[in-house]
């Protein structure tokens, strides 16, 4: 078993993303931590894998992103689910943190 304590990673940048790789070591999935100020956007992409992946808002608000416009509100407790093949992003409006899962790991 292992604890891993999110306050940690508890920092933001000045008009940029940071991340930090909570769980990467594992075959079966990978955790990331990613926090974005206010107004930054985790561009929109996609993985040419077999997979899922999901996107938890931990903190803040924003919209989750896809495919052409998509836009979809994301606020603190949301979680956004689909393929890894699906191209997904975040936008921000307030500084928000947000916990991105992956199985199988890229």
């Amino acid at each position: 078993m292992k604890i891993l304590k999110l306050k940690d990673t508890n920092e933001f940048t000045p008009g940029a993303m940071k991340r930090f790789f909570l769980v990467e070591d594992s075959p079966s999935f990978k955790i990331v931590n990613f926090n974005l100020d206010e107004g930054v956007t985790f561009p929109v992409h996609s993985h040419d894998l077999d997979g899922e992946l999901s996107i938890q808002v931990l903190e803040g608000e924003g919209f989750f992103l896809g495919d052409g416009d998509t836009k979809i509100p994301a606020k603190q407790g949301d979680i956004l689910i689909s393929q890894i093949r699906e191209p997904h992003g975040v936008r921000s409006k307030t500084q928000m943190r947000i916990l991105v899962t992956i199985a199988p790991p890229i």
